[in-house]
């Protein structure tokens, strides 16, 4: 009658427009986490093929790169080693293990360290800013020397203990390196987690500097796996959680008068 009220409670359950049931977010969700995979997957496999990871024994390159440091080299030929890069090679007349140095001339380049405290190449003053304020102030016996074609001179930035080519004038080769000898061009410190490591600007006056590899790309392309493989496992248990409070609300008892 005019003044009896009723109660009616509606019962709905999840149908196949709620997330819970809506197949093709489902399926979406599929294809997100499979392309997410893929990329996570493909990220790794393409830094394994591209890089190699050292770890670096010595200070001898020091304050770029400590003792015990963890870095991801790239594999390069040693053709195209560029004045500048830090690399890794392998000579037995210095050692029988993998050395890291940084390259300060190639073939056809005349070299002489330290005038005033700088390093000279062809003629030029390279402004090191990688090196610790204050050095080298001089390294003795060391003369001028011009680097054959096809070998490589390798200083390390701590010029007080490092055994690199001014340790080796006398040898045959007068202290340089066949480009051959080179496996990788480090690209960063990757423990600690230092990052990228500085571009040798000193020494672009004598001609372009080598091109850092694809570090960052598959870094992002990782990070983006990753991302998508999380989004998409989500939306299983984002949509039962929404249909399960669609569902608490239409079986609410409703007034009617």
């Amino acid at each position: 009658m005019g003044g009896e009220s009723t109660t009616h409670t509606a019962r709905r359950g999840p149908g196949p427009g709620t997330p819970a049931g809506s197949r093709t977010g489902q399926r979406l969700s599929g294809l997100v986490v499979a392309l997410g995979t893929v990329l996570f997957l493909g990220g790794f496999a393409w830094g394994a093929v591209v890089y190699r990871p050292y770890t670096v024994p010595t200070g001898s390159m020091t304050p770029t790169i400590h003792a015990g440091d963890r870095v991801l080299a790239q594999r390069v030929d040693g053709a195209d080693v560029r004045r500048g890069d830090v690399v890794v090679f392998k000579d037995a007349t210095w050692a029988d293990a993998p050395m890291v140095k940084r390259v300060v001339a190639v073939g056809g380049d005349t070299v002489t360290c330290c005038q005033e405290g700088r390093l000279k190449v062809n003629g030029k003053v390279i402004d090191e800013t990688y090196l610790t304020a204050g050095t080298p102030a001089e390294i003795t016996g060391f003369p001028t020397v011009t680097v054959p074609e096809g070998r490589l001179f390798l200083l390390g930035d701590e010029r007080g203990g490092s055994l690199d080519s001014t340790a080796h004038l006398t040898d045959a080769a007068g202290g340089t390196v066949a480009r051959s000898a080179v496996d990788a061009r480090v690209d960063a410190v990757v423990w600690p987690m230092d990052g990228m490591l500085e571009r040798a600007s000193g020494f672009e006056a004598l001609g372009p500097l080598s091109t850092p590899g694809p570090l960052r790309t598959v870094l992002t392309v990782i990070a983006a796996g990753a991302v998508l493989i999380f989004a998409g496992a989500a939306y299983g248990p984002v949509a039962q959680r929404l249909a399960a409070s669609r569902a608490r609300s239409a079986t609410e008892p409703a007034d009617v008068r």
